[in-house]
C-alpha cells in the first residue's frame, strides 16, 4: 500500500478506474469547490476535466464499455445530470432535462442506461433512468404518498440576494396556489441545521399541508456557512466573532422577501432546528419586530452550556465551528451571542420542542430558555419528547409534534385556531 494523493488539506471522493486504467475522482484541490477529474497515481497530479467553475460534483458513474461518464453537480441546490462523452476527444457534455430536485445513487446499468432516484416537489425519491443516446427519462417507480395528489405540491422558485456586506446568499421559496389563496399570504422561514447543511428542493412531506391547505408560503434559505457554495462561504461564520454574520443573511432575506408583492409583511415567522433552532432564536430576537412567531427545535439556547453538556465524542469538532469556550475571550463572545443572554429581547411567541434523551443537543438547552422567557412573562410552549433524542423519530411523536406546531401556526401566524385547542403558554405538553 502507498498513498498516491499528496500530505494536503485537500477532500477527495469517489475515486474509481475507468476500463482504460485512468483514474476518475472528485477534488477540491486547487479550487473552491469539488471539480471531477483524473488522478496520476504515479505522480499524484490532479486534472480536472468538469468545466463548472462555481459548483461541487457530487458524484459521479462510468459506464462498462468506458465510453461515457455521468456526474451530478449541486447548482445552487439543486441537482443537475450531465453525461460526458469520453470517445470524444473533446469530452462533449450534455444535461439531461430534469425537474428542480435532489438526485442519488446515478449508475451505469451493464447495457448502458442510467439508473439513478430523484427527489423533487412532486416525487418523494422514485427510481428514474435515462437513455444515453436519446436522453428520454423514464419513471419506474411511485411512492406512496397516502393518497395524496403529489402533482399537486408546488415547484421552488430560487431567491438570491446580497447580505448585509454583499456576500451573495440565496434559498427556495415555495409559494401556495394564488388561485386558492389570493392575496398576500404568510410566510415561513425555515432554517436548517448544521450548520454545515444545505436545503435542497426536495420533496416535502407534511410541510405540504402548510402550502396547500393552510396557503402558507415556505421559504427555505441557505445563509453563510452552508454546504454547497465552495470552501470559502461555508468557513464565513466560523468561530464567535462571525457567528451573527449568519443571523444578519436572515434580515437580507425578510428585506427582500418582505418587498414582495404576494407576501404578506405583517405575517412572517420562523422555525428551524438544531443549529437552525439557535438561527431560529437569534432571528426572532433581532428580527421580534418582524416575525410573529418562532417554534424552535432541538435547539442551542446557550453555546458555552451546550458545549460543556453535548457528549464528548463531538465536542472537539463543535468547538472549531463555534467557538472554545475554554479560552476567556470566545467565551465572552459565546455567552454575548447566545439566545439565552438576549432572552429579554424577546418579543414573539415561542415554540420549543426537545427530545429528553438528545444526546446533541441536551434538553437542558430548552429547559433554560423557556424557563427564562416565562420569568420575563413571555409566551413559550414547550414540547418534550420523553423517548427522543435529537429530533422526533417516532411516528406518533411526529405527528403530535406536526398537529402541536399547527395549532401554534393558526393562533400566531394565521389567527384562526380554534380556542378549545389551544395550548396555554404556560403549559408544557409531553409526547411519550
Amino acid at each position: 500500500m502507498r498513498p498516491i494523493t499528496p500530505d494536503e488539506e485537500i477532500a477527495w471522493g469517489g475515486a474509481r478506474y475507468a476500463p482504460d486504467g485512468t483514474v476518475w475522482t472528485v477534488s477540491d484541490q486547487g479550487s473552491d469547490f469539488q471539480r471531477l477529474g483524473t488522478l496520476d497515481v504515479a505522480t499524484g497530479r490532479f486534472t480536472p476535466v468538469s468545466r463548472e467553475e462555481r459548483w461541487d460534483v457530487d458524484s459521479f458513474d462510468i459506464s462498462e464499455d468506458g465510453r461515457r461518464l455521468v456526474y451530478i453537480v449541486n447548482e445552487a441546490g439543486a441537482s443537475k445530470m450531465r453525461i460526458m462523452d469520453l470517445a470524444d476527444r473533446n469530452r462533449a457534455v450534455r444535461d439531461v432535462p430534469l425537474p428542480a430536485g435532489v438526485i442519488g445513487g446515478a449508475e451505469f446499468a451493464p447495457w448502458g442506461t442510467i439508473g439513478f432516484t430523484l427527489s423533487s416537489a412532486t416525487s418523494p425519491s422514485d427510481a428514474y433512468s435515462v437513455d444515453p443516446e436519446t436522453l428520454q427519462v423514464t419513471r419506474w417507480t411511485e411512492s406512496e404518498t397516502g393518497g395524496l395528489d403529489a402533482t399537486r405540491n408546488v415547484e421552488p422558485e430560487l431567491v438570491e440576494v446580497r447580505s448585509f456586506d454583499g456576500e451573495p446568499v440565496s434559498g427556495f421559496l415555495y409559494r401556495p396556489d394564488a388561485a386558492r389563496f389570493p392575496g398576500r399570504r404568510p410566510l415561513i422561514v425555515n432554517i436548517h441545521g448544521g450548520p454545515e447543511g444545505q436545503s435542497r428542493p426536495g420533496f416535502l412531506g407534511r410541510s405540504n399541508y402548510l402550502l396547500n391547505e393552510l396557503g402558507i408560503a415556505i421559504f427555505y434559505p441557505n445563509v453563510r456557512g452552508s454546504t454547497g457554495y465552495g470552501k470559502r462561504f461555508v468557513a464565513l461564520d466560523n468561530g464567535p466573532f462571525r457567528r451573527e454574520d449568519s443571523v444578519k443573511d436572515i434580515g437580507a432575506f425578510l428585506d427582500r422577501l418582505g418587498g414582495d408583492p404576494a407576501i404578506d409583511p405583517t405575517r412572517i415567522a420562523v422555525t428551524g432546528g438544531s443549529y437552525g433552532g439557535y438561527m431560529c432564536y437569534a432571528s426572532a430576537i433581532r428580527y421580534g419586530d418582524r416575525l410573529r412567531g418562532a417554534n424552535c427545535i432541538v435547539a442551542i439556547s446557550d453555546f458555552n452550556t451546550f458545549l460543556e453538556n453535548t457528549q464528548s465524542y463531538r465536542r472537539d469538532l463543535r468547538r472549531v465551528e463555534y467557538g472554545d469556550e475554554r479560552v476567556p475571550e470566545q467565551r465572552a463572545k459565546l455567552a454575548e451571542i447566545s439566545p439565552l443572554t438576549r432572552v429579554s429581547e424577546l418579543r414573539v411567541p415561542l415554540m420549543v420542542v426537545t427530545g429528553a434523551n438528545d444526546p446533541r443537543v441536551p434538553a437542558s438547552e430548552a429547559d433554560q430558555i423557556v424557563q427564562a422567557v416565562r420569568r420575563n412573562g413571555g409566551q413559550a410552549w414547550h414540547l418534550l419528547g420523553q423517548n427522543e433524542g435529537h429530533g422526533f423519530a417516532r411516528k406518533e411523536n411526529q405527528d403530535y409534534q406536526f398537529w402541536t406546531s399547527l395549532i401554534f401556526w393558526q393562533t400566531n401566524l394565521l389567527g384562526t385556531a380554534n380556542p378549545d385547542m389551544h395550548v396555554a403558554p404556560g403549559a408544557s405538553p409531553t409526547a411519550e
